[in-house]
């Protein structure tokens, strides 16, 4: 098996712009929103936290907890965010082992329900996430299934 290593970025906190370059090459949203919100976990001016999977000094998966996932439906918070796994390292857990380790970290601050969207059918009910309703994404034409972790 392999000897990655499951931490959150209050753990590492130098790893904050690796993170936030990483994160911003994955999905397009600005490094300094992911820094914003990274720094605001470290600081602990909150608890919706910043996970990342690392291979050697490489991340290669990763996700973070924000209040809202550009989504309209405003009153279902905090979602899971930024879900990713490199490529070459899918079908290993990775992702798995990461949203685990978020709804329980979350829920051992008393933070319960999660959300997150996304359009991945069958893949996040295997870690217990069950579809809870449609949202509409911003500027997205068509809504996205939103689901919950309780």
């Amino acid at each position: 098996m392999s000897n990655y290593k499951y931490i959150n970025l209050r753990e590492k906190p130098e790893l904050k712009e690796t993170a936030a370059n990483w994160f911003h090459e994955k999905w397009g949203v600005p490094t300094e929103a992911y820094l914003e919100c990274i720094d605001a976990y470290i600081e602990g001016t909150t608890e919706y936290g910043w996970y990342v999977c690392l291979d050697g000094e490489k991340i290669i998966g990763g996700l973070g907890v924000i209040d809202n996932d550009f989504h309209d439906r405003n009153d279902l918070a905090p979602n899971v965010c930024a879900v990713y796994t490199e490529e070459k390292y899918r079908c290993q857990g990775i992702s798995g082992t990461l949203l685990n380790m978020v709804v329980e970290d979350m829920k051992n601050k008393g933070i319960s329900p999660i959300y997150l969207v996304t359009d991945h059918v069958g893949f996040y009910e295997r870690y217990g996430w069950e579809f809870f309703c449609m949202a509409q994404g911003d500027g997205e034409p068509e809504p996205t299934r939103l689901y919950i972790h309780r």
